[in-house]
């Protein structure tokens, strides 16, 4: 009797340890059905791009010498602001000994060509004045005497010229690099005592420092070939540079490449706008910078988030899921517009009123539904 007992007590607790599991196992192989809902709504969207680049100025130059030398001494610094005219450096002139040699030979001998002419000049002079000669004598060794003294003074001047780098009666001289602009010094690659050539048409000449209008910026920067044919002269930009934090400049395009250069597989074109500047902040050259770009814009339009969005597998077509009743949804194929990557231009298949399924996309049902 006992032994009967306790076999009836195993098989009830048996009985409802498999109850207990079953409810379990049931209760969770149902998937949850409580699912979110959300409405479109009127919005504007702007698709934008960005490019990556830096910030120059609109105008650099070069000051190169006019006569090759030594630079002597260097007035400036990288950073100061000079005007035109303004010296820069000073270049000591090293003269050829053969151009020198021989000019000095062409001074001498202009010398004595202006003292032998000279002799016969008084000498006509004053037998003018007792009429021995006429005055077309006269004038005819005038004429002789004043070429053989300015050719007396060509050779002086050519002399000091290779000399010193400059004639006694120049007002400038050669050897003195002064600035041709207005601007802020960017760079000095030249040391006192480097040697430099001078500008000419057979060589670029050494530039001596580098010069720009600060208050003048503009981004440089590249775009994709996909978005280039987008861009246009007149394009608002708007220009974040890495060095400054919450601070945005405005820009206009006026330079799109026309023709793109390839980039690790990619076509690039490079693109110029000019920079709006304030007086909050100092912006240097160089910069590194990046530049929104504004492709595509639309107002008060009808938009869902683009996380409600789902596609078909076989079709790629995008579609929705409406609530019909309590919990109860439809499948509803719709037409995207423009998007931003969060929200998503509808075109057509659903309406304000409509509550939209927020789906998850790891649950069974809904990738039945995608199929």
């Amino acid at each position: 009797m006992k032994k009967a007992i306790k076999i009836i007590i195993v098989i009830v607790i048996l009985g409802l340890l498999g109850g207990v599991l079953y409810y379990f196992n049931e209760k969770n192989s149902k998937a949850a059905v409580d699912f979110k809902t959300e409405k479109a709504f009127i919005t504007s969207i702007e698709k934008k791009s960005v490019a990556t680049g830096k910030v120059t100025p609109e105008d650099e130059t070069n000051i190169k010498p006019q006569i090759s030398g030594i630079i002597d001494h260097i007035y400036v610094e990288e950073g100061n602001f000079v005007k035109t005219g303004d010296l820069i450096a000073k270049i000591k002139i090293i003269p050829d000994e053969k151009a020198l040699n021989s000019a000095q030979g062409r001074v001498k001998k202009a010398e004595l060509n202006l003292e032998n002419v000279s002799i016969d000049y008084n000498r006509n002079k004053k037998l003018l004045k007792k009429g021995v000669v006429s005055i077309q004598t006269y004038n005819t060794s005038e004429l002789k005497y004043n070429q053989a003294k300015q050719e007396f003074e060509n050779a002086k001047n050519d002399y000091q010229i290779i000399k010193v780098g400059s004639a006694n009666s120049s007002s400038s001289a050669n050897t003195n690099i002064r600035s041709t602009v207005t601007g802020t010094i960017l760079e000095i690659p030249v040391k006192e005592g480097h040697q430099v050539i001078e500008s000419n048409n057979f060589n670029a000449g050494t530039t001596i420092a580098t010069i720009a209008d600060l208050t003048k910026m503009i981004f440089e920067g590249k775009v994709d070939e996909s978005e280039v044919g987008k861009l246009s002269e007149g394009t608002q930009l708007e220009v974040t540079i890495g060095a400054f934090e919450n601070v945005k400049f405005k820009a206009r395009l006026n330079f799109v490449a026309p023709k793109g250069t390839e980039d690790q597989g990619a076509v690039l074109f490079k693109i110029k706008a000019n920079l709006t500047l304030n007086d909050s902040v100092y912006v240097r050259a160089g910069y590194s910078a990046n530049a929104e770009l504004i492709l595509d814009k639309k107002t008060d339009i009808l938009a869902i988030k683009e996380s409600l969005v789902q596609y078909n597998r076989e079709t790629d077509k995008p579609f929705v899921e409406v609530e019909t009743g309590n919990q109860k949804f439809e499948k509803r194929d719709i037409k995207l517009g423009i998007s931003d990557g969060i929200d998503v231009q509808v075109l057509s298949g659903v309406t304000k009123e409509d509550n939209i399924k927020v789906w998850n996309k790891a649950s069974k049902e809904n990738n039945k539904k995608n199929r």
